[in-house]
């Protein structure tokens, strides 16, 4: 018994640890952001008056890097659920196949996907202009991720058999997407929109290959401001970073204990 409460004291005090060293740096960059002058600590005094500037300097990537996440997600949703559905429903090798190719971009890194669209359509020099492009690249990365999502639910409650049971009492295949599917899905649809939004404000890689000076995004605006303003800017550009990332990040976790509790 003493050996295992050992090992157990033992085990928190690294997981402390690690989280008081990844923690660390993060609380200190948010201090830096309240701070009147970093170089002389708190003693400055404490102000929102970074948080305000950085609000009037970089609103327009906050507000574009909400519009592209909720367009990344009514795309990823369009796409993915019914693709789900379909996969789950007729299991094949294409089906397979058909799942790993939508896979793929998750294993391929942001700077080659992102050269890959520039390459194959850089030449629409509208699109390429718009937010649109940065959007096509989102959801492209982010669209495995709602699929696997969707899958894992509909594949867990055995979705063709409740179809059936649906159609041998006179549903047609849309009656039964929208009443049957839908309903079963809502819990992988949930947890991959969460994903999927997150992912969609937090990426850095393929956004810097996709963006120019009129579409920056969250991320963009936030190492354009470590580069070009003052260390206190750019901490309170952190801590605006955070309060978009961390909620999200929390109700995924939240999802995830709630969806292993209801299993």
């Amino acid at each position: 018994m003493k050996v295992h409460r050992l090992t157990f004291a033992f085990q928190l005090f690294v997981t402390l640890l690690a989280a008081a060293f990844l923690m660390v740096p993060a609380g200190a960059s948010i201090l830096a952001g309240f701070t009147a002058n970093y170089f002389r600590g708190v003693s400055s005094g404490l102000t929102l008056d970074w948080v305000k500037q950085v609000l009037a300097l970089y609103s327009g990537t906050i507000w574009l890097s909400i519009g592209i996440a909720l367009g990344t997600l009514a795309a990823t949703l369009v796409l993915a659920v019914p693709a789900a559905w379909a996969l789950v429903r007729r299991p094949s090798r294409l089906a397979r196949i058909v799942e790993e190719v939508v896979t793929l971009p998750v294993a391929v890194p942001g700077l080659a996907l992102a050269l890959a669209l520039i390459l194959a359509y850089g030449a629409i020099r509208e699109f390429r202009m718009s937010p649109a492009f940065i959007l096509t690249g989102h959801v492209l990365y982010t669209l495995p991720f709602m699929l696997r999502a969707v899958m894992a639910v509909l594949a867990a409650v055995d979705i063709r058999s409740l179809e059936e049971g649906a159609a041998s009492l006179g549903a047609s295949p849309l009656q039964r997407f929208f009443h049957v599917v839908l309903p079963n899905a809502k819990g992988g649809i949930l947890a991959g929109a969460l994903m999927v939004v997150t992912l969609s404000i937090g990426e850095f890689n393929l956004t810097w290959m996709l963006h120019t000076p009129l579409t920056k995004t969250l991320p963009v605006g936030l190492a354009d401001s470590y580069a070009s303003m003052r260390l206190e800017i750019a901490s309170a550009y952190t801590l605006v970073f955070f309060v978009m990332i961390v909620p999200l990040l929390l109700a995924l976790q939240l999802l995830g204990r709630t969806t292993g509790s209801a299993r």
